[in-house]
């Protein structure tokens, strides 16, 4: 195998494990489990399997990070937390298209932040694939949208969610990237997670939730989901960020909305129309257009 090609293999096996992120939240809130339960048992048992291997390999790196690197490393755990609190919260009130398309735009916005603060500005051919990819969110979310609501739905309340989880996506991608170069992924991943789940367990028990009373399949769907699309999925994702740039890593992150609307339609029988199907080949479209715009792969990486 080409080390050029590793990466890109590694990234799409991410993508496949996380898109089946939105299938097992949804049969987590049919077992009553609430989203910031959810979110929290997410990020709380993915930092307990990392923890005695973080500290193993990298506590001494960690014990010793200067104020900066340790700053961007909460912050960075902050918006994760937030990330998900939004999207798993707006599963409840929208469809699973228009969710993951929604917390999937955010190319636009680690573009533009990118350009900004990283001084990465992407080529022609990336910034035409960041524009078939935003079109194709568009068309899954429109053709989402003009359906009849089910009962007890919100759909606007979930679009706005989603959004939010796509800037706040959107931000942690771009502090994964600037610390990357000089953190461990070990380190980097253990503090951000458990960051994230203190965060979202202080704000569950201030909330009055309790995690003694879910029932045993929530649980089993919960721990899933930290074990699969957290640990799995979104570890290859920080892994990609130090071989790729953060704004080819949320284009490829675009193909979870295809995936999870496949899952959903086998599992839930929810059916997308044919301005979906034109939105998924565009969002798939796009992905491949931005992947051979290659300016992607740094060249001082080896592996």
């Amino acid at each position: 195998m080409p080390a050029r090609a590793l990466p890109f293999l590694v990234l799409g096996f991410g993508v496949v494990i996380v898109s089946f992120a939105a299938i097992v939240i949804r049969f987590a809130h049919a077992e009553g489990a609430s989203s910031l339960a959810i979110a929290a048992v997410r990020l709380g048992a993915a930092a307990a399997v990392i923890a005695p291997f973080a500290w193993l390999r990298a506590g001494g790196e960690m014990l010793r990070l200067g104020r900066r690197e340790l700053g961007l490393c909460l912050l960075s755990g902050a918006l994760l937390a937030v990330h998900f609190w939004a999207w798993i919260t707006s599963l409840e009130h929208t469809s699973v298209a228009s969710s993951t398309a929604l917390v999937t735009t955010n190319p636009l916005w680690v573009a533009l932040a990118s350009a900004i603060l990283l001084r990465e500005r992407p080529g022609g051919t990336a910034v035409a694939g960041i524009v078939l990819t935003f079109i194709g969110s568009v068309l899954v979310f429109a053709a989402d949208a003009g359906r009849a609501p089910g009962p007890g739905s919100a759909p606007m309340l979930g679009n706005v969610l989603a959004l939010v989880g796509a800037i706040a996506a959107s931000g942690y991608l771009l502090a994964g990237r600037a610390i990357r170069a000089r953190v461990s992924l070990l380190a980097y991943i253990w503090l951000a997670y458990s960051t994230a789940a203190i965060l979202l367990v202080s704000a569950s028990i201030a909330t009055g939730i309790s995690f003694r009373s879910l029932p045993g399949a929530a649980w089993i769907f919960m721990i899933a989901l930290a074990l699969g699309p957290q640990l799995i999925g979104h570890t290859t994702f920080n892994w990609a960020l130090r071989r790729l740039t953060a704004t080819f890593v949320a284009i490829a992150i675009l193909g979870e909305p295809v995936g999870s609307a496949l899952l959903a339609y086998f599992f839930f029988g929810e059916q997308f129309s044919a301005l979906q199907f034109a939105g998924f080949v565009l969002l798939l479209l796009g992905i491949f257009t931005a992947a051979r715009d290659d300016q992607t792969l740094r060249q001082d990486q080896a592996t």
